[in-house]
């Protein structure tokens, strides 16, 4: 276990960072580095590491020795599937465009995400703790499914980004597609501040756009490390004017400052560019795009020198609010050493060597060990005993944590993702990350009795992990039911549990998490009396129900008056309404998208109870589903499949025959890209389909995108089904 320096507790100070802070806050930066699958996130992460001198030796992801990639499935697999959170430091080479040049170093922590869809999860919960991003495109590709994913959760959760179009030694590559496709399918204000000198096989450097210089690296260097800064070669001085030019005039258009120096005709400095361009881009009005070859080791310095230029510290973001809990009421939460300490949990790990870490971002005050600290969730103070911060596998202790700081805790109790920590006497709840519903399940089974008892507590824990796990079990059949994201998810489940819980496990077959709804609106009455000699049990509830809009959920309302329920009692029909839903109507999946009112009902002086009113609340719901036309949904995915010409047209047959609907076919060079809509249900197995049907050529990516009715001659068998096994509920 590595030790940092020490640092002495520090006292109380006003301001936003205090003098004892190694890194103010305005020269710390907190990023995420996200994209679509083989975008080159992880070897980009390898290679800032590397050139910020965190890491002596490269690694590569084809060679399963990167530091951010570091479970053994990951390098089995060649795919990130944790996010990992690193920490470097950069100090800048003065390129003569800053006036206030400092030369002082920057802490940059860095979080690298995973691109496949089945652990968006970790990109969800990075993203919401984040203060910028950097925004990984192929320059083969362009924007991919998965990067608009990652685009518009960056998007929700309001984090600046720049975007870095990497692969530009690829065959193929092309730089403006890449920051055309952005403008396109992004919606981005994307105008690039460096441009490729070359591209594929002769991808020689970048041109800086701002200081209209070339960054040309040596072809014998293997390090990337040689570079010389030039002037632009003559056959690409007009094409960086221009670039230069549209630059400025879409930094004018959203910039007074800039507008008035041309309104004034004057020469626009490139620090006073540099300027606008960081304030553009913290506001989320702007998105600078880099261009290099993390692989090949080009236009990675030039990439970390614009984090620190413009994208934003702690101290140029909104400051974070939260809620008084129980309450609407806003709080503020600024970034201030000096301010009372809020953090916010978002990712629990359990470690093989120290236990349950709890990673969480400071947004204000700071935090030492021996302080206690108070969860209002869970209404509970713990004392913390061990504050560290994360180098991806390593963890070094420190005595603090300051505001905007990334680290973890050790052996707190009792704590989920998105709990708010702070001070008893500061009570605020931060709004948590969001997380998508899981749409696949199967059944597990541990082989032995002792495998039986391990693997409670392994799930419990992986649950406690992932918020897009769900494991329970199924009351009807008493299965062990596991629930994700996708099959890829739950395989790496089943090797966690494997692995890390010594558990083997049989696996029955995915199930789709299907959801149920109603078409029309109807009306449900519920009675539940018992007379049994001495109290009886009186309860009397009547509803309506009624559609919602798709994707608007589940809405109860009160709507009693005159107190022909007495106040009471509504509580638990509310309960038995959430109950019967919970339960579903036609096949036992979760109903959506509905509203509910409860409208009359009638009580008993002597012999109602909640239990009573609860019951009613179950029968009245239930006949209101039977008469409101309830009908089943099923989980569409989008996908994208990327083939060659010549397997097109079989592998668009393969996706009609699985009751896909074709939405988009685009030609891109020598390839085709085919965009369907695709139910889940049809979707197993489909990685080896394309494989043999293309040769092992064509590759294809999937997301989900939303709930669609079942075609009427399916339901019969998913009823059937669901009666002869209940089905699993996600």
């Amino acid at each position: 276990m590595e030790t940092a320096p020490e640092t002495k507790k520090p006292t109380k100070a006003k301001g936003a960072s205090v003098p004892q802070r190694q890194y103010p806050m305005e020269r710390t930066r907190n990023i995420g580095i996200a994209a679509h699958i083989d975008a080159g996130k992880t070897t980009t992460t390898e290679r800032i590491l590397f050139y910020t001198g965190l890491i002596h030796k490269m690694g590569d992801v084809d060679d399963g020795n990167t530091v951010t990639d570091w479970m053994e499935q990951e390098r089995e697999r060649g795919i990130t599937i944790t996010s990992a959170a690193t920490t470097c430091y950069w100090t800048q080479k003065d390129d003569g465009s800053y006036k206030t040049f400092t030369g002082l170093p920057h802490r940059i922590n860095i979080i690298d995400t995973p691109g496949h869809v089945d652990f968006t999860a970790e990109v969800e919960r990075s993203m919401r703790v984040l203060d910028g991003a950097v925004a990984v495109f192929c320059g083969v590709a362009g924007v991919q499914p998965q990067s608009e994913t990652v685009w518009r959760q960056a998007t929700k959760y309001k984090v600046p980004r720049i975007a870095f179009v990497n692969k530009m030694d690829r065959t193929g590559a092309n730089f403006e597609n890449a920051v055309n496709d952005m403008r396109k399918k992004l919606g981005a204000y994307a105008y690039p501040i460096f441009l490729p000198i070359g591209k594929e096989d002769h991808f020689d450097g970048v041109i800086d756009v701002v200081n209209q210089k070339a960054i040309v690296y040596d072809p014998s260097d293997e390090t990337g490390l040689k570079y010389q800064v030039t002037d632009i070669p003559a056959d690409l001085q007009d094409s960086a004017k221009a670039a230069l030019a549209e630059l400025i005039d879409a930094v004018s258009n959203k910039d007074d400052k800039i507008a008035e120096l041309i309104i004034e005709n004057q020469l626009i400095a490139p620090e006073v560019l540099k300027a606008a361009i960081r304030r553009l881009t913290c506001k989320i009005e702007l998105v600078p795009v880099l261009c290099g070859s993390a692989f090949r080791k080009r236009g990675v310095q030039p990439l970390v020198d614009a984090v620190v230029d413009y994208l934003p510290s702690p101290l140029d973001v909104p400051p974070a609010f939260g809620f008084l809990p129980g309450t609407d009421t806003k709080v503020e939460v600024p970034s201030d050493d000096s301010d009372k300490f809020c953090s916010l949990a978002f990712k629990l790990w359990t470690d093989p060597y120290v236990g349950k870490l709890v990673f969480f971002r400071v947004y204000s005050g700071r935090l030492s060990k021996g302080d206690v600290i108070y969860n209002p969730r869970t209404r509970k103070r713990e004392r913390v005993s061990r504050v560290m911060m994360i180098q991806a596998d390593k963890r070094i202790d420190v005595e603090t944590t300051f505001s905007g700081d990334i680290a973890a805790l050790v052996g707190l109790r009792n704590i989920t993702t998105g709990d708010t920590l702070c001070d008893e006497d500061f009570e605020v709840m931060l709004e948590p990350p969001t997380f998508p519903e899981p749409v696949i399940s199967m059944a597990v089974e541990p082989k032995t009795k002792a495998d039986r008892e391990k693997m409670g507590e392994g799930l419990q824990r992986l649950a406690e992990e992932d918020p897009t796990f769900r494991c329970f079990t199924n009351e009807e059949t008493g299965q062990l039911i596991i629930a994700g994201m996708g099959e890829l998810h739950l395989e790496i489940i089943r090797d966690r549990l494997f692995r890390e819980f010594k558990v083997s496990a049989n696996a029955g077959a995915p199930q789709i998490a299907y959801r149920e709804t109603v078409t029309k609106a109807a009306e449900g009455e519920g009675k539940f009396i018992r007379q049994s000699g001495g109290k009886g049990q009186y309860g009397h509830a009547c509803v309506t129900l009624e559609p919602n809009g798709r994707g608007k959920g589940v809405e109860i309302e009160n709507k009693i008056v005159g107190g022909t329920i007495p106040k009471e009692y509504i509580t638990p029909v509310i309960h038995g309404i959430e109950e019967a839903i919970k339960g579903g109507v036609l096949a036992g999946y979760p109903v959506v998208d509905v509203k509910v009112a409860i409208v009359d009902g009638s009580f008993h002086e002597v012999d109602s109870s909640e239990l009573a009113f609860k019951m009613a609340g179950i029968f009245a719901l239930k006949e209101a589903a039977k008469k409101a036309g309830a009908i089943l949904l099923e989980p569409i995915m989008k996908v994208e499949v990327t083939t060659p010409d010549e397997y097109q047209g079989d592998l668009m047959g393969d996706l009609n025959r699985r009751r896909g609907k074709i939405i988009h076919i685009e030609a891109k060079d020598a390839s085709t890209i085919v965009t369907a809509e695709v139910p889940l249900a049809e979707m197993f197995g489909y990685a080896t389909a394309i494989r043999s049907l293309s040769k092992g050529r064509a590759a294809y990516s999937m997301e989900p995108f939303r709930f669609e009715p079942v075609p009427n001659s399916i339901v019969a068998g998913i009823l059937d089904l669901a009666k002869g096994k209940p089905a699993a509920r996600a």
